[in-house]
């Protein structure tokens, strides 16, 4: 797995020229990673590539350019990067009319420990989400929350071998499972080692 360093990041002038051009491509790679859950949650897997991008993007975006300023952004998103023995993800739960999103992240606390990959042959692995802070109150969840599930090597080779695998979700108010595709599957096995 490529390690994201200050040095391995284009410069802002660099990252600008190329910036267009390669969208196109980066969408297409964003969009074989992500999974539909139902019509509400969206699972976005992060890799190398994904990552950094975001921290090019924001280092683009915030005219970032001193050495410290680059190593936070490093630092803020380097964790989403799989390791080997696990899938990263960024999961979304969209509402577009604010009065039911509001509704509905009440009522889908907890949520995010209730998300799961299943590897045919194998028990659920639940996601171990938010895990550099907490993002639910006693009255909502977030709309946007951090996910790692974690392998074992059995399930990993399994994976590797072209086993089938869901991602679900069993929260009360959001039962969900879907198969994924055989293209994504075919990415996220490059994750795991």
């Amino acid at each position: 797995m490529a390690t994201i360093t200050p040095d391995s990041l284009m410069s802002l002038q660099a990252y600008a020229k190329i910036r267009k051009e390669h969208t196109r491509a980066f969408i297409g790679h964003r969009k074989l990673r992500s999974v539909a859950l139902g019509e509400h949650i969206t699972v976005q897997f992060e890799d190398e590539m994904t990552i950094r991008r975001q921290i090019q993007e924001m280092l683009h975006i915030e005219k970032i350019f001193e050495e410290e300023g680059i190593q936070s952004e490093i630092d803020a998103y380097a964790a989403l990067v799989p390791d080997g023995s696990n899938w990263k993800a960024t999961m979304l739960i969209e509402y577009p009319d604010v009065h039911e999103r509001r509704r509905e992240l009440a009522r889908l606390i907890g949520i995010e420990d209730r998300m799961f990959v299943e590897v045919e042959g194998h028990p659920r692995i639940y996601a171990i989400a938010d895990e550099d802070l907490d993002r639910e109150t006693a009255e909502k969840t977030s709309a946007v929350h951090f996910l790692r599930f974690e392998f074992p090597k059995a399930a990993r080779d399994a994976v590797r071998a072209g086993a089938q695998v869901k991602l679900g979700c069993d929260h009360t108010h959001y039962p969900a499972h879907v198969q994924i595709s055989a293209e994504t599957l075919a990415s996220l096995a490059g994750d795991l080692r």
